[in-house]
């Protein structure tokens, strides 16, 4: 991922360096459960955790050499450790080496994009209960439907952002597991009871079973994962693009003092933020196709998936983590036009209560389709005219019939659509 979209300690995570420290750390972990078995020497053990290391640019040198950056890798940090060294990697094979120790970096960078993701939540739930009672018009099919208020639209993230929450941990759980199983995952070499100890040590679980690798269906699950947060973050976005377009100005995102939004036309102020967060969210939702595709591997292991994993697992964590972090920017720093709201929502000139006007007549006695005929006449002509739907309605004797002046008039009540607003935030979050 460019640095653009990198957050330090997101990129540290994927860097070299911490990728060769955690397999130096798998490494470790074998020779030290192997030393207890009688296995390899204590002595030997001593000299390997004083002086195993590596040096990112030896590996490289050596890789170019032999082709092979477990082999590189094992090489440096051997040459560092002195005869002791053989005994590094003592019965195991690369991908024990590789797929546990990637485990546990796709482990601790799922806990950061947890951290991110409570801290959306917070700020989702602060600007809530600031706005729980702002109303505004919700739309569906993007016209006016029926009123709502911000703080639910807001709470409604917040619960969408609950279950991203509860995917990303079960996800992590999924992936916190190692293998040590060796070539086939029939442990020639190793047995299971030093694959558990060693994972124990990295804070993994043993996989139940494996073949070389892992399945790759827990990355894909971990990918998918992201992919689905990526896209409520689009939605989430998606959404504030639409309220601030010039006809609609019901929100706008944060715009600096020093901001410029054209290199033309210097009264721009344009969603860049949320529009940024939306092309990103493409990226990560193609990275987990490509997770997908890398289920599939001929019989015990191919490296197919390798040279992809090496690109989609970095980059798609990369630029989550940016777009969580930006968008709780968003949100803290969000312009809410409450009193725009309110002219929006009253500009179709009480349309909007059409649908509570036909349960009362339908409710005293007037058949459903009758009923609907009444209304959707009085609405269509209001909405041609960009009239008033309310005095339409007051002026039709046929409705007067049923209902009195006053009786329609509580029609027309907000109050009567927002009723349960808190009863619902009690839902989202807790009475």
């Amino acid at each position: 991922m460019i640095p653009r979209y990198s957050r330090p300690e997101m990129a540290r995570l994927w860097s070299d360096e911490s990728r060769f420290s955690a397999w130096l750390a798998v490494e470790i972990a074998a020779s030290e459960v192997l030393a207890e078995r009688g296995v390899v020497p204590k002595e030997a053990l001593a000299v390997i955790k004083a002086k195993a290391r590596f040096d990112v640019e030896r590996i490289d040198a050596i890789e170019k050499e032999v082709q092979h950056d477990v082999i590189a890798f094992v090489s440096s940090v051997a040459e560092n450790v002195g005869p002791e060294g053989r005994w590094i990697h003592y019965g195991l094979t690369s991908s024990d080496v590789v797929d546990t120790a990637l485990s546990m970096l796709i482990r601790d960078a799922c806990s950061l994009i947890l951290a991110d993701v409570t801290e959306l939540m917070a700020a989702v739930k602060v600007r809530a209960l600031e706005h729980k009672h702002t109303p505004m018009i919700g739309r569906t099919h993007g016209v006016h439907a029926e009123v709502m208020t911000f703080g639910l639209k807001l709470a409604l993230w917040h619960s969408q952002l609950q279950r991203d929450l509860g995917r990303l941990e079960r996800a992590r759980e999924t992936i916190a597991v190692g293998k040590l199983s060796g070539a086939v995952g029939t442990f020639s070499h190793l047995g299971p009871d030093v694959e558990a100890e060693v994972c124990a040590k990295v804070g993994l679980k043993p996989a139940p079973i494996a073949s070389q690798v892992l399945q790759r269906d827990q990355h894909a699950e971990v990918m998918t994962t992201l992919a689905i947060l990526a896209a409520s973050l689009e939605t989430f976005a998606t959404e504030i693009r639409a309220l601030q377009k010039t006809e609609v100005r019901e929100l706008e995102e944060p715009f600096g003092g020093k901001q410029k939004g054209s290199s033309a036309m210097p009264h721009k102020r344009n969603p860049v933020g949320c529009e940024q967060i939306t092309g990103l969210a493409r990226l990560v939702r193609s990275n987990a196709l490509a997770a997908l595709e890398n289920v599939a591997l001929w019989h015990e292991r191919d490296i197919s998936h390798s040279s992809v994993e090496r690109v989609i697992i970095p980059d798609s964590f990369l630029a989550l983590d940016h777009m969580l972090r930006r968008f709780t920017g968003i949100v803290k720093g969000l312009t809410v036009n409450a009193d725009r709201m309110r002219r929006n929502l009253e500009s179709g000139q009480g349309l909007v209560f059409s649908g509570q006007l036909l349960l009362e007549l339908t409710a005293r006695g007037l058949r459903r389709e009758d009923a609907y005929s009444i209304v959707q006449t009085h609405a269509m002509e209001a909405w041609k005219t960009e009239g008033d739907f309310k005095a339409r309605v007051l002026a039709d004797p046929e409705v007067l019939k049923i209902l009195k002046p006053e009786e329609i008039g509580e029609v027309f009540h907000l109050e009567r659509y927002l009723g349960h607003v808190d009863a619902i935030f009690d839902r989202v979050f807790g009475g």
